[in-house]
């Protein structure tokens, strides 16, 4: 196949791909958009990319969007810029928009509790559409009264405004804990929860005490902790000192919540896990970074990113979006250990 530079060293355009190719435009717009399949042949499609390549064509995306209506861009919200967790959960949003030519705007609404302004009231035509992780109840009011598609990780599934939900299976990940903490003989809990408002909180509250009650002997007391290492330090020595006989074992909503908890019961002369054992919930860095390292619950941040993007694009693509709670996985480490003897 030959083929000609564009006179005068002008940018290629897809006129100049589809004569290099023999092809028409329309050809070459649906091998380059991805949708030949079924419609232009492999070989057909073949000298259409091997002529965009030897051309150095790129396509003209903000001319290909203002045809389409679109900007191929998605807003992603999350309660705070300094969790560990969210940037894992923007970084698979990312990889997945980056994949089908998407742009994505990070955007904190702090601790969640909102309510969140909505930061394009003035330029919805910004956006393609939402997606929002782990947030409370009402935070999204003024986001989700418009008219852009919206995504829901981590949140309340039987909230039917978003277009789609993509969950963590959080009740399954409290029952491993729950079930890991009472084969090694423990029967009195504190459950460290967060204070924040949010379904993903609630959820982990309900299975707890769903699995403790069924269990005779057990007993569980929560106490509600400020989602940060020193309240937490504060909620877990009150826990510790208010009650007798002691718990001997601390359940956190959160890894930073268990690293608060740890220090409490140093302080108070105790070890973990020999006096107290303690779990946390994430595994973000700092459960290997504390020592003992942290007994806690996995969550699949990055997958649960790729799934909400993955679903918006199925949303604005008018396809169903998958389905199902994303599993998580209780990893055993220091923190957690036989209960003491009474």
């Amino acid at each position: 196949m030959q083929t000609r530079e564009p006179a005068g060293g002008a940018r290629p355009t897809s006129r100049d791909v589809a004569r290099a190719a023999g092809v028409s435009q329309a050809t070459v717009s649906l091998v380059l958009g991805g949708k030949w399949r079924g419609r232009v042949s492999e070989r057909t499609a073949g000298l259409v990319r091997d002529a965009a390549s030897e051309l150095g064509y790129r396509p003209n995306l903000a001319a290909r969007n203002l045809r389409l209506g679109r900007t191929r861009t998605a807003l992603l919200v999350v309660p705070a810029l300094t969790n560990e967790f969210f940037a894992r959960v923007y970084g698979g949003a990312a990889a997945v928009a980056a994949e089908h030519g998407f742009g994505v705007v990070l955007y904190p609404s702090p601790e969640g509790v909102g309510p969140a302004r909505d930061p394009f009231a003035s330029a919805r035509a910004a956006l393609d559409g939402v997606i929002a992780s782990s947030m409370a109840a009402g935070a999204l009011d003024a986001i989700r009264g418009s008219d852009l598609p919206l995504v829901m990780l981590d949140s309340d599934p039987s909230d039917p405004t978003p277009a789609a939900h993509v969950n963590l299976d959080v009740a399954d990940g409290m029952r491993q804990v729950t079930d890991h903490l009472l084969g090694l003989g423990h029967r009195r809990f504190v459950h460290l929860a967060s204070a924040v408002p949010s379904w993903t909180f609630e959820v982990r509250a309900r299975a707890l005490g769903t699995a403790l009650g069924a269990v005779p002997g057990a007993e569980l007391r929560t106490v509600p902790s400020p989602l940060d290492v020193v309240g937490a330090l504060a909620a877990a020595g009150r826990a510790l000192t208010e009650s007798e006989p002691r718990p001997t074992a601390l359940v956190c909503d959160d890894d930073i919540l268990a690293a608060g908890a740890c220090k409490a019961v140093r302080r108070l002369g105790l070890r973990v896990p020999e006096d107290v054992s303690v779990t946390g919930f994430d595994d973000l860095a700092l459960a290997t970074a504390v020592e003992p390292e942290l007994t806690t619950v996995r969550l699949p941040a990055e997958r649960i990113g790729r799934s909400g993007m993955t679903a918006l694009l199925d949303v604005l693509a008018s396809r169903t979006p998958a389905s199902g709670a994303l599993p998580v996985t209780l990893v055993c480490r220091g923190s957690t250990g036989p209960a003491p003897a009474a």
